[in-house]
C-alpha cells in the first residue's frame, strides 16, 4: 500500500486482478456518456449523484477498483473512498484509454 491507502496498478496487473478476483468491484469514474459507449465489463459508473449510494451500499472489506480515463482522476477518487473506511481500493495507472488500447 502506498503512503495514499491504495495501490497503483498498471493495466496488465488490473485485468488479472479482474480475472482472479470474483469479488471485485469496479467503478468508472469517466463521464456518463464514455461510460455508455464502452467500459470495463461488470463496472458501475460513479459520478456526484450516485456517491453516496455507493459509499453506503459497497461492502468496504471487498476490493475496489478505480479507474478513469489516464489514471489521474483515479488516483484521487481511490484516496477518498480509503479515507472512507475501504480497505483494499486500486487505481489503475493509464485508465481506460491505455486498458482499452490492448482489446
Amino acid at each position: 500500500m502506498e503512503a495514499s491507502g491504495f495501490k497503483r496498478i498498471s493495466c496488465d496487473r488490473a485485468r488479472e486482478i479482474i480475472k482472479s478476483i470474483p469479488n471485485l468491484t469496479i467503478v468508472d469514474i469517466r463521464d456518463r456518456e464514455s461510460f455508455e459507449l464502452n467500459h470495463i465489463p461488470g463496472s458501475i459508473h460513479l459520478d456526484n449523484q450516485n456517491i453516496e449510494m455507493v459509499l453506503n451500499n459497497t461492502k468496504k472489506d471487498l476490493p475496489m477498483l478505480i479507474y478513469c480515463y489516464h489514471g489521474n482522476s483515479s488516483q484521487g477518487a481511490a484516496k477518498y473512498f480509503v479515507e472512507n473506511g475501504f480497505k483494499e481500493v486500486y487505481s489503475m495507472d493509464g485508465g481506460y484509454t491505455k486498458y482499452s488500447s490492448y482489446m
